[in-house]
C-alpha cells in the first residue's frame, strides 16, 4: 500500500506541476480555456494566478522530495513530506469545493489523486 500511495502522490504532484504551469505561465493564453476566464479577467488576475501557481509547485516539490526520502530509506521524513504535500493539495481542493460549489468538477480533479494517495499511504503505514 505504501508503494501505491507514493505512486498516487507522484501523479498528484505531476498534476500540480501542470497547474503551476497553467497559473504561472499560461494564465492569459492556454489557461483561459481551462479555467473559463475572459481575456480581461485573466489579465486582471494574472499576478494572483502567478503566485498561486507557485503554491502548487511547492506542494509538488514537497511530495517529490518525500518520495526521494522514502527511496533513500528515510521513511519517517518521506512519509511526513508526502503527507504534508498531498494533504495540503487535498485540503486546497476541499476549500475550493466549499467556497465555490460551481467549481466542484475542478475541485474533484484537483483532490482525487491526493485523497487516494493519503489514504493508501496511511493504510500502508498502519499495516
Amino acid at each position: 500500500m505504501i508503494l501505491a500511495g507514493l505512486v498516487l502522490a507522484a501523479l498528484a504532484a505531476a498534476l500540480h506541476v501542470f497547474i503551476f504551469y497553467l497559473e504561472s505561465f499560461a494564465w492569459t493564453t492556454r489557461a483561459r480555456g481551462v479555467f473559463g476566464t475572459s481575456a480581461e479577467e485573466a489579465e486582471a488576475t494574472r499576478e494572483l494566478a502567478f503566485n498561486q501557481g507557485f503554491y502548487n509547485l511547492f506542494l509538488a516539490i514537497a511530495v517529490f522530495v518525500g518520495i526521494a526520502a522514502f527511496a533513500l530509506g528515510s521513511d519517517t521524513v518521506g512519509a511526513t513530506l508526502v503527507l504534508v504535500g498531498a494533504g495540503s493539495m487535498l485540503a486546497a481542493s476541499l476549500v475550493l469545493l466549499l467556497s465555490s460549489p460551481d467549481k466542484a468538477a475542478a475541485a474533484v480533479k484537483q483532490g482525487t489523486l491526493p485523497a487516494l494517495a493519503v489514504a493508501a499511504l496511511v493504510v500502508g503505514l498502519l499495516v
